[in-house]
């Protein structure tokens, strides 16, 4: 088979060229980069330059780069490619993954697809197509969402979801900070990252990725639809102040751009990065909750928490200074139930699929001693994330469970969104 042929289509977002990491056999090392002058498309280009210098395993990518008008119509008119990667503005991202598909090509993009339900009426026509389109969710390769979901697949050990009482079966929280490093260097965020009206709020961004892990826990790979399966509950967002020493240290601009200043008060920009998402997924309650931050903290990085409340056990995700900022997985027995036994004849079981997973006691119960080597990062997951886009191009079908996640993730997010601003 010969490799796949893969374009950028105006690369904004360094999630672009983390999917190019590591060499892979299955691409032509010949890329083409469709984008105008910009310091997005320097980041993008300087990166992968990064990786082919590096002293350890590095790349051999050649970066072809056309600039010019009409980029859209020229990538596909040239037909130097058969997919296209999409990281960067998301207020057009579902026209923009609509058009290249309906020219036959497939597309891998960044999440979010949408800013707001203004765009759904292309989310149908990409997720039913011929061609392939297929979001950046990097969650199934995290080790420990892995962990979390083989222990809720086990039965004999989680016992299913219980939803009573005042707290949903299903809670997952992040915290993501404005200023922070990236392949070991402060990442430079586009003036636009900070127009809700262009990147998106805290209501469809990182929140994509959550709705992905709740289907995922919830649902496996069975087929879901939004109207079928979901009920919203409740949705609201709030800001975090971005001050002017923010804003330039994260972007380089010594002053904010026009476009964000209906959210500058007193000087000071605020940002509606936050949301919570409060709804019920087959009549299991589930909270989402976003935060951001204004700087990583030293020796630190995104924070994550998940509570996942089964009926012998709860799935507990720490993550924070307590922990050194590494996450920890720990499960805590429902009172009177005694899960060792089941617990350690599990780990087991679990030895193909975690070499090495043990377990220790903790102060809730037990955790689960994930040993060095079964993950490398959050930056190793895109090219995990491509390869998987790479395995449905050569098998050469679309599962249909993939396509209904998407439709309902991003629905279910646009919904959320009208329900937060009361529209």
């Amino acid at each position: 088979m010969p490799p796949h042929r893969i374009a950028f289509y105006q690369p904004g977002h360094f999630h672009a060229a983390l999917t190019l990491r590591n060499a892979n056999p299955r691409l032509a090392n010949d890329i083409h980069v469709y984008a105008g002058e910009s310091p997005e498309r320097d980041a993008f280009t300087g990166l992968i330059k990064h990786f082919s210098k590096r002293s350890e395993q590095p790349t051999q990518w050649q970066l072809h780069l056309h600039n010019g008008p009409d980029l859209q119509e020229r990538l596909i008119a040239d037909g130097h490619v058969d997919a296209v990667i999409l990281a960067g503005q998301n207020h057009t991202k579902l026209e923009t993954i609509d058009r290249f598909t309906q020219a036959g090509l497939h597309v891998l993009a960044d999440k979010p697809w949408l800013t707001d339900s203004r765009q759904l009426p292309f989310l149908d026509r990409v997720t039913t197509g011929p061609q392939l389109a297929m979001d950046i969710m990097t969650i199934r390769h995290s080790i420990i969402a892995r962990l979390c979901h083989q222990v809720v697949d086990t039965p004999a050990l989680f016992g299913g979801f219980i939803d009573t009482g005042a707290d949903p079966a299903v809670d997952i929280g992040s915290v993501h900070h404005i200023y922070k490093m990236v392949n070991g260097r402060p990442l430079k965020r586009p003036p636009w990252y900070y127009d809700i009206e262009v990147q998106g709020d805290g209501m469809v961004d990182v929140q994509s990725h959550m709705a992905e892990q709740a289907q995922w826990w919830v649902l496996g790979d069975a087929v879901g639809d939004f109207e079928r399966d979901a009920v919203l509950d409740s949705a609201r967002r709030w800001t975090t102040p971005v001050p002017p020493d923010l804003f330039q240290d994260s972007t380089g601009l010594s002053a904010y751009p026009e476009a964000i200043r209906p959210w500058v008060q007193e000087g000071v920009q605020h940002y509606a990065c936050n949301g919570e998402i409060r709804y019920r997924l087959r009549g299991i309650r589930v909270r989402q909750t976003t935060e951001w931050r204004a700087r990583e903290p030293e020796g630190g990085g995104d924070l994550h928490s998940v509570t996942l409340r089964g009926r012998q056990v709860s799935v507990i995700v720490r993550q924070g200074p307590e922990t050194g900022y590494q996450a920890e997985l720990h499960l805590e027995p429902v009172a009177g139930v005694d899960v060792e036994p089941m617990l350690k004849n599990a780990i087991g079981q679990w030895q193909d699929r975690f070499p090495g997973l043990s377990v220790a006691p903790s102060d809730l119960g037990f955790r689960l001693v994930i040993p060095p080597g079964l993950d490398h990062g959050h930056e190793s997951h895109f090219p995990l994330v491509l390869d998987t886009f790479l395995d449905h191009l050569d098998q050469g079908e679309w599962p249909e469970s993939l396509r209904a996640r998407i439709r309902m993730r991003y629905t279910l997010l646009a919904r959320a969104r009208e329900m937060a601003l009361g529209q």
